[in-house]
């Protein structure tokens, strides 16, 4: 059974490579999902796998890149979609 979490993400995470090692780290654990950044200077996301790798998922956004600082991580359950496709920058 796979799990969906939409991710808002504030910190220094604009102008650090964060979207990339989202895109990254979500191919090599097999994530779907998406990640974008939005005007405010917060990055946004979707990702969607078992609920134990996205649960890894997400740590390793929170502590995985040395450039960027993840000083608050909002998560919210969404419905799972089935998707199979790769995790993609918006």
């Amino acid at each position: 059974m796979k799990a969906r979490k939409r991710l808002l993400i504030r910190g220094r995470v604009q102008g650090v490579g964060f979207r990339w090692f989202t895109r990254d780290t979500a191919a090599a654990m097999g994530v779907s999902g998406w990640v974008r950044n939005l005007h405010d200077g917060d990055v946004e996301a979707e990702a969607e796998a078992d609920p134990e790798t996205l649960r890894r998922f997400i740590a390793e956004l929170k502590t995985g890149l040395p450039f960027a600082r993840v000083d608050a991580m909002t998560e919210t359950d969404i419905p799972a979609r089935g998707e199979e496709k790769p995790f993609d920058i918006h």
